[in-house]
């Protein structure tokens, strides 16, 4: 009896972990966009209270491809932080681009519309607790 309640736990675990779809895969590695290339648009953070945060979200097309880049960025740590592409300046209608990580580019996947998305959000997806806002300006 103690074995099911000691692996029940374990078991109901592995069954709610969530696999990412098309829209919250880590950005793939983009190739170099080349210089002089204006941005689509581009919007400087600020922080919620208490975060610390500098930089800017830019989107530029490399290609056929959208991409978020954030330039000379910074932000308090933070667990489970992602970059959105949103609609609002909270979470509740957007794009999940990825983890935020070292790499600072993130693809915009092709089907979104571009013109719908006027905020670029880093948010701690465990705590639903939003870190900074960008709001992007049409170039």
């Amino acid at each position: 009896m103690k074995k099911i309640i000691f692996i029940l736990p374990i078991f109901l675990l592995l069954l709610s972990c969530e696999v990412e779809g098309d829209l919250t895969r880590d950005a793939e590695l983009s190739t170099p966009i080349p210089e002089n290339t204006p941005p689509v648009a581009t919007g400087n953070f600020t922080p919620t209270s208490g975060i610390k945060v500098t930089g800017s979200a830019k989107i530029y097309l490399n290609g056929n491809q959208n991409e978020v880049r954030l330039e000379n960025f910074s932000v308090s740590s933070g667990p489970d932080l992602k970059v959105y592409l949103s609609k609002n300046e909270t979470p509740t209608d957007f794009v999940n681009l990825g983890n935020l990580t070292s790499s600072t580019v993130y693809a915009i996947p092709t089907q979104v519309n571009l013109s719908a998305y006027k905020y670029v959000l880093i948010h701690c997806q465990q705590y639903n607790h939003l870190f900074a806002v960008a709001q992007l300006s049409q170039n």
